[in-house]
């Protein structure tokens, strides 16, 4: 049974019955929340293009480049461990740069930095442990790779005061969570190819969508304090704004397929997840936040559909 005091170490969006509040001792419990452990959804997202990088470029690997399917088994572990702690530290760092705007928005007043309990030296030490796993991951790869993800890191450091300057935040959102889409390739193959480069912007446009979604959730808050967004800018025309995002998304897709030479069980992927996009703007309330949290969660299962026709084409 869950008491009061229990409820008061949670933050308002966290699903109360989270493995995390089991398993970890409650002094433990902020700091599991600044890296959103309790909420999967974001590194399971981060981790959707990487996935699909690897699957697509060990579908297109010639023989005497020598993958074993081994090889790509521990390239999608290490992405697995490099994305639950990337979103980790970035959630940490968005946290620190936010505090005093999550501390006007109701859902986010909860967070461990504006409720005080986690100092902003606990979270800066936190989110330094945590780009050290993210290291100890990255040196696994080769050094193009290894290049390649510090030149994400422009794109990261941005994001949190993009809301700030621009109504496309979550463009630069998506220039950040998108970047596995171009890690995996350049990990097996060490360097960049037309392929990846449309399952790279075709990553940035999907986060644009599934990202505005999310942020209905938050428009009248945000509204009020001045911080802007795809939500707040497309307003009753979310819905058109997400036929030509998705549509967008399906299309570079396709052009990543073809460009790598994916086989038949990718395209199987592909129309599946249109269906299932297509379903999510005609489900959209976007004055439902309750609904609009579920949709946007809804986008991890596309990311497992595209990702499942990707292996099995590399496979057989």
């Amino acid at each position: 049974m869950t008491n009061a005091s229990d409820l008061g170490a949670r933050v308002a969006d966290a699903p109360s019955d989270n493995f995390v509040y089991r398993v970890l001792p409650r002094s433990l419990w902020g700091y599991s929340q600044l890296a959103r452990w309790d909420r999967p959804i974001g590194w399971q997202l981060l981790m959707w293009p990487c996935f699909w990088s690897i699957a697509l470029a060990a579908g297109a690997a010639p023989a005497e480049l020598g993958l074993t399917l081994g090889t790509a088994i521990f390239y999608l572990f290490l992405m697995f461990v490099g994305s639950v702690a990337m979103r980790g530290a970035g959630c940490t760092y968005n946290d620190l740069v936010d505090q005093d705007i999550d501390n006007e928005v109701a859902r986010t007043r909860s967070r461990p930095l504006p409720s005080g309990r986690v100092s902003r030296f606990g979270a800066k030490v936190f989110l330094a442990l945590q780009c050290l796993v993210g290291l100890l991951v990255l040196i696994q790869f080769n050094a193009f790779s290894i290049v390649l993800a510090i030149a994400s890191l422009v794109f990261v450091a941005i994001y949190p005061f993009a809301k700030r300057f621009t109504d496309w935040p979550q463009f630069f959102l998506g220039l950040a969570f998108s970047w596995g889409a171009l890690m995996g390739w350049a990990a097996i193959f060490g360097g960049f190819s037309w392929a990846a480069f449309w399952l790279y912007v075709a990553a940035v446009i999907w986060t644009i969508g599934y990202d505005t979604i999310y942020a209905h959730q938050d428009k009248e808050d945000d509204e009020l304090i001045g911080v802007r967004s795809t939500a707040l800018l497309f307003g009753d025309d979310t819905k058109a704004w997400l036929c030509g995002l998705y549509g967008a998304t399906l299309l570079f897709l396709l052009f990543s397929f073809m460009a790598a030479g994916a086989g038949f069980f990718a395209y199987v992927g592909l129309v599946v997840a249109a269906v299932m996009l297509a379903w999510q703007i005609l489900m959209l309330d976007i004055d439902n936040p309750e609904h609009c949290l579920k949709l946007f969660k809804f986008n991890t299962r596309v990311g497992a559909i595209l990702f499942v026709g990707l292996m099995l084409s590399a496979i057989f």
